[in-house]
């Protein structure tokens, strides 16, 4: 939910944090009526394909009360769970902003939603995006912990001027993450377990990368921010990702200093190759899915 920006005022309405009142009494029965379609078709295909974390996660916050979660409401057991509440803001929220409600474990959710004709892509992130999608995984310890280390994280790029290397490493984990299990390949990040149509691109069409999660070449490689992924990272735990987040990130930066993009369909020598793509999905133009 972050912007380019830094020390931009807030919009008229907002907080000077940038928050909102969620307006849960507003929303109309058309509101509440697409947060179900969209809660059912994606809940219903996720057993298989998303982690055990992220479903224990939707379940613990019983996300599916008929319509919209109330924030409020929800935020009880997130709050006892890890210590982390969900907060309103008004769309995405300039990147100083950002960092510092995760540093201070709050997650900003815009508090839209989609219209009925857009359940298949969106281009701003909406509630059923922010909330179905990263919510569940902020359940969990040891993802709550990296987010709040992600946050801080941040808030030092900001000002070192490394910004766009973090940006991958949130890209590629927290919004478009694979997950190595012993059943096999499982999606946390929240643009894919939101998206039905890259839920199962992400698993199982042979056109993308599947490459073991490595920080600096994650920091090294662009991302699709308009399609389907050409590459996806799999981390080998939760745990792993956070270790990998609480070292001192002044030695990566200085590694990533200067250094070339790697294309972002590239396999490189010493990569731990899950799949090796065809790109055909990319070559064909590729398509706006949601």
């Amino acid at each position: 939910m972050s912007a380019d920006g830094f020390n931009q005022a807030p919009p008229p309405g907002a907080r000077a944090d940038w928050t909102i009142d969620q307006g849960w009494s507003a929303y109309t029965a058309e509101d509440h009526a697409t947060w179900d379609t969209l809660y059912e078709r994606q809940a219903g295909l996720l057993p298989g394909y998303a982690c055990d974390e992220f479903l224990h996660g939707l379940k613990a916050l019983d996300l599916h009360r008929g319509g919209i979660p109330d924030f409020e409401k929800i935020n009880v057991e997130l709050t006892r769970l890890t210590g982390w509440s969900v907060v309103a803001v008004p769309g995405l929220v300039p990147d100083d902003v950002f960092f510092d409600h995760l540093a201070n474990r709050r997650f900003p959710a815009g508090q839209f939603i989609r219209k009925p004709d857009q359940l298949d892509y969106l281009q701003e992130p909406d509630i059923f995006h922010d909330v179905f999608g990263h919510v569940p995984m902020l359940t969990d310890p040891t993802f709550a912990d990296y987010m709040e280390a992600y946050g801080k994280g941040g808030q030092r790029a900001l000002g070192m001027g490394r910004l766009h290397n973090l940006a991958r490493l949130y890209w590629y984990t927290v919004e478009f993450g694979l997950l190595e299990t012993d059943k096999g390949l499982r999606i946390y990040g929240a643009g894919i377990v939101s998206s039905r149509t890259e839920s199962m691109f992400a698993l199982e069409d042979p056109s993308p990368n599947r490459i073991g999660f490595d920080l600096v070449r994650t920091m090294r490689t662009p991302y699709r921010i308009d399609d389907f992924q050409q590459v996806y990272f799999v981390i080998p735990s939760l745990q792993a990702l956070l270790d990998a987040t609480l070292q001192d990130f002044g030695p990566i930066y200085a590694a990533v200093d200067g250094a070339e993009d790697i294309p972002i369909d590239a396999i490189l020598d010493e990569d731990r190759v899950f799949t090796t793509g065809t790109q055909a999905y990319a070559a064909a133009g590729g398509r706006l899915g949601g």
